[in-house]
């Protein structure tokens, strides 16, 4: 299955997309796309709806996020040997874990800001997985039970910001519009295996990125049982699983986003996202 959410931000409705790419309202059967829903349980009832006996959405509504109430964001550094090689950091023997706040989090075709003061704004194509279940010190074999499903992130980046301001990560992450996810969350059933995914980002038409999941340094099982060692994972909770080369701070030179740029990415079998980025308007009065 496909699920998304449509609408206004803060107002969205939870859909489906059926076989043919139609999306349909599904708020006659769930108030929306978070908690139980999530689980196997919830799933199964799902999947056992008929798509075409839902109503039919006319237009081309805004996507929001695949899921609402995201409650934790926890995204996974240099988990692509090619982006630590370009970075000049080494090969993690352990996960590199850092949270993004919830606030930067908007949906897939939101335009992204610039913050204030920023010349290093990046981007970052990640495999996103989604928890189902409540998931707590598990296994590497029983991790994958957990798992709701997948969808496509961009995690941005201002790289002064992450790297120049002391400190962790997270200041130069959690920006707000340095979120978007989705256009859905393809379930987990869909996915033959995660670990064998293309994911691409272009800006301007350019393609800076151009990965497969299998290269991961730790894959989708072992990432979430790892996270599940130190902190509980909740049904919504999201996992960005890392980015391959080709991000701006590793080119020769630099490069970032500036105003007026587009910035187009995907994940083969997970939807596309597409961001015009603005200038930030300024301090708020």
């Amino acid at each position: 299955m496909k699920l998304v959410r449509f609408g206004a931000p803060g107002k969205e409705t939870p859909g489906i997309v059926d076989d043919r790419g139609q999306l349909r309202d599904l708020s006659g059967v769930v108030t929306d796309i978070a908690g139980d829903v999530l689980g196997n349980a919830g799933l199964r009832r799902l999947a056992a709806i008929d798509p075409a006996t839902l109503p039919i959405v006319q237009g081309e509504p805004r996507l929001g996020t695949p899921v609402s109430g995201i409650g934790k964001m926890i995204c996974v550094g240099m988990n692509y040997a090619d982006h630590a090689a370009e970075t000049n950091a080494p090969v993690p023997e352990q996960p590199v874990l850092f949270m993004k706040a919830t606030s930067a989090i908007g949906g897939p075709n939101d335009t992204v800001v610039i913050p204030r003061g920023s010349v290093k704004t990046d981007w970052e194509v990640e495999l996103g997985v989604i928890i189902g279940e409540v998931t707590r010190d598990v296994r590497v074999d029983e991790a994958m039970a957990h798992v709701a499903g997948y969808a496509v992130i961009n995690d941005l980046s201002e790289r002064e910001f992450q790297l120049e301001h002391g400190g962790q990560w997270v200041k130069g992450k959690s920006c707000d519009t340095f979120g978007p996810i989705g256009p859905w969350l393809v379930t987990r059933d869909e996915v033959a295996d995660p670990q064998n995914l293309s994911l691409w980002l272009e800006v301007n038409g350019h393609r800076y990125q151009s990965g497969n999941t299998r290269t991961m340094v730790f894959g989708v099982a072992q990432l979430v049982s790892y996270i599940s060692r130190y902190m509980t994972l909740m049904p919504g909770d999201v996992i960005s699983t890392g980015t391959p080369a080709g991000v701006g701070l590793g080119l020769k030179p630099p490069t970032y986003l500036k105003p007026g740029d587009v910035i187009e990415l995907g994940i083969e079998g997970l939807g596309r996202q597409r961001q015009d980025v603005v200038a930030h308007p300024g301090r708020p009065s």
